[in-house]
């Protein structure tokens, strides 16, 4: 499970593992209709960032992310996030199993 270390009222430190992006995958297979539109987009955004890193918020992706989370990273001023690169594959390999539903619900 998520790990979010309150710095002070206005940062906060995330750290995440393997588990949360398995997390975060099964969640968007459940609610594949609610999700599809992060699905497509964490999918097909990744490769820019070499698959290690991504910005949920830069493409209003973060629904999802969140409901992991259980909380708003934004309502601190300053967030960072401490995640093993295996998060990012996990997530990107469980978006790209689910993407071609995901299209088809967005297209």
């Amino acid at each position: 499970m998520a790990v979010i270390e309150i710095i002070d009222t206005k940062t906060i430190k995330i750290k995440v593992t393997v588990e949360d992006a398995i997390s975060m995958v099964k969640e968007a297979a459940h609610h594949l209709s609610e999700y599809a539109s992060e699905i497509v987009t964490i999918y097909e955004k990744m490769p820019e960032f070499e698959y290690t890193y991504f910005c949920f918020y830069a493409y209003d992706s973060a629904k999802l992310f969140e409901k992991m989370l259980n909380m708003d990273p934004k309502a601190y001023l300053s967030f960072s996030l401490d995640a093993p690169d295996a998060f990012f594959y996990a997530l990107y390999g469980g978006m790209g199993g689910l993407y071609d539903h995901a299209k088809k619900l967005v297209a």
